[in-house]
């Protein structure tokens, strides 16, 4: 086993945590284990535990709840492939690790009915899985020897192959070497065992061009009962011969063997012939259970590999269409030239600028451009991962460096080896990693928590910080060497303050988007609300302003994005020249009296103010700025 929770949405998007047997608390609080930096999650939000060879999630009352693949739960044991959401974070959780094409003929079922099949055969009672029984029997000449053969090259054959057509394909053919089967199916379970996920058919003849038909009752038997199923002469047996669509194809024998992984049927595999000479027998029954036996877990890693092709291609989709930078502005032109220049070669990149204002995007952008698009980007939150676990994150650790290292666990660098690194908030690196992410710069080396061996990787570092790292090196809390090491180029994100010719295509960006994801309908904004929105500082930059957007368009009621569907700070300005509201113009001046009348009565003291108007002095800050109240404070001698 590999227990482990990969992030693929939230903060901690494509972070990956391996489970150790003692709790994981995850919560907001820096004292869990897991901790998120998200409004949205409890400081104790849930716990997962290993219990049994199992592992359990427990909600710990938390406000928005802890769900397993949309569905709210108190407690429940988890299972490969869960997806836990926690606030607005989403965590996947893994238990297991995980040319030409190939035209196969189509497949149509008919429903039957059988009662029993004419002989059934158990896994456990194969020959050939049990060599022990055969040793006396292996002379060149035998039957027996020629299917072993047959056997060890199958599986050298099939665990060689990953295309999942290709190897099916492979599987029929060499079925056909060894059995008198005319045509062949391998089919994949759906749901329940009422539906095949993926079917594939082909006749001994590729020439052949007529439809393989299966009898869907055999097929769902196999399936759900997981033993074999032998017709060796269908028109005389009395259960066979009531199967309609196999007489009607005119099938003298058949034959259909389980696909078994880890106790669990994934599939079958279904031969049928109509040569009434050349029918199946009991030694084709034992030989194409191995057959399956050998090939079942090649054809499930097959099949994953495939799923994951296709969640890679969707999930590279999905980033190139929702992570891409916005504005015509002067300052961003300038931003798009320098990541044009920067973005062909390998140098590393520090990218600063205020929270919000796109320095991931940015970060992307260079790796879609790069000579290294193809490999991986993989993203680190400096500043969401406690040190201990950040330290295993980066590193990777070897099996026993720790209670819990039950398996080697390659770190994110050596996952990223030929791609792009990107360290956010990189001024929250704790001293100790500092000098040791000083070396990965230098020598593009490092060694894994608890090894010996260095590990050599080909990574490029773009780093990102919302801090002055000049400042942070004149007071001893960053590196200076390392600050060198990672300032060879730079670019400072612009605020959306100094930029807002640009947020009219931004909240158009925003409305399209959100009007999808929220179900709701496409709003235009309406003059005043676009007004009140160019007024605003945004100090949360674009990341506030998406909020904003998706606020109105939930909240709103009218077929425009009104002033009253924004939020309150943006309200809280003063109104734009040309605009009329009286309400907002009344709720405004309101507070400014309310909060000068607090300021006189406290004597100028904003703390005992703040504590009569019953805020928070931050809060009471924030509204002063917000209502332009400084200058008026500061004529009167209030402050």
């Amino acid at each position: 086993m590999n227990p482990r929770l990969i992030a693929i949405a939230g903060p901690l998007k494509e972070s990956h945590f391996a489970l150790p047997t003692e709790e994981v608390t995850i919560g907001r609080d820096a004292s869990n284990l897991l901790p998120i930096s998200d409004p949205s999650v409890s400081r104790r939000h849930c716990v997962v535990s290993h219990e049994a060879e199992q592992f359990k999630i427990r909600d710990l009352k938390s406000r928005n709840g802890t769900l397993i693949n949309g569905i709210p739960v108190q407690e429940q044991y988890l299972k490969h492939g869960d997806q836990i959401s926690i606030g607005d974070s989403i965590f996947v959780f893994l238990l297991e690790d995980t040319e030409e094409g190939f035209v196969g003929r189509q497949v149509e079922f008919e429903d039957d009915s059988i009662a029993k099949s004419t002989v059934r055969l158990r896994p456990a009672d194969v020959l050939y899985l049990q060599p022990d029984k055969i040793l006396s029997e292996l002379p060149a000449t035998s039957r027996l020897a020629r299917n072993l053969n047959v056997l060890l090259k199958i599986s050298r054959v099939v665990h060689s192959i990953r295309d999942l057509q290709a190897l099916q394909d492979e599987i029929l053919s060499l079925t056909f070497e060894v059995s008198p089967a005319e045509r062949g199916a391998i089919l994949l379970d759906g749901t329940h065992a009422k539906d095949f996920a993926s079917v594939f058919a082909r006749s001994r003849q590729a020439t052949d061009p007529r439809t393989v038909r299966v009898s869907r009752t055999v097929a769902r038997q196999v399936l759900e009962q997981g033993v074999s199923v032998l017709g060796s002469d269908v028109a005389a047996s009395e259960n066979l011969s009531d199967l309609e669509s196999v007489i009607a194809s005119e099938v003298r024998s058949l034959l259909c063997v389980p696909l078994i992984v880890f106790d669990k049927v994934i599939g079958c595999i279904y031969l049928d012939s109509t040569n009434p000479v050349m029918r199946f027998d009991e030694d084709h029954l034992q030989l194409v259970t191995a057959i399956a036996g050998i090939s079942a877990v090649a054809l499930e890693n097959a099949r994953q590999l495939e799923w994951l092709r296709q969640e890679n291609e969707r999930l590279n989709t999905e980033i190139n269409l929702e992570h891409s930078l916005l504005g015509e502005s002067a300052v961003m032109k300038n931003v798009y030239q320098f990541l044009a220049r920067v973005a062909p070669t390998d140098s590393t990149v520090l990218i600063d600028g205020e929270s919000g204002t796109g320095k991931e995007l940015a970060a992307r952008a260079i790796h879609h451009n790069s000579q290294r698009a193809d490999k991986a980007f993989v993203a680190i939150n400096c500043a969401a991962i406690t040190e201990t676990l950040l330290e295993s994150e980066l590193f990777g650790y070897e099996k026993g460096a720790f209670t819990g290292a039950t398996a080697q666990k390659k770190g994110k660098l050596e996952v990223a080896h030929g791609g792009v690194v990107f360290l956010d908030e990189i001024g929250e690196l704790a001293p100790a990693l500092q000098s040791k992410l000083l070396r990965v710069i230098q020598e593009r080396e490092f060694e894994r928590v608890g090894g010996t061996r260095p590990v050599e990787v080909d990574i490029r570092l773009i780093a990102a910080t919302n801090k002055n790292l000049a400042e942070a090196v004149r007071t001893s809390t960053f590196r200076q060497d390392l600050f060198y090491r990672l300032n060879v180029v730079s670019v400072t994100m612009p605020p959306l303050r100094e930029r807002k010719e640009d947020i009219p295509q931004l909240a158009s960006y925003f409305i399209n988007k959100y009007s999808k994801r929220c179900k709701a309908k496409a709003k235009p904004l309406s003059e005043e609300a676009c007004a009140c929105l160019m007024n605003y500082d945004w100090p949360g930059n674009v990341r506030e302003l998406e909020n904003a957007i998706e606020r109105a368009l939930v909240l709103g009621a009218g077929d425009l994005i009104l002033p009253e569907d924004l939020p309150e700070a943006v309200l809280e300005r003063a109104a734009p020249a040309g605009m009329t509201a009286k309400y907002h113009s009344a709720l405004k001046e309101t507070k400014k009296q309310l909060i000068l009348a607090a300021i006189d009565d406290a004597k100028g003291n904003y703390t005992e103010a703040a504590r009569a108007l019953g805020l928070h002095p931050n809060y009471l800050h924030r509204l002063i700025r917000n209502l332009d109240l400084r200058q008026e404070l500061k004529a009167s001698g209030r402050r």
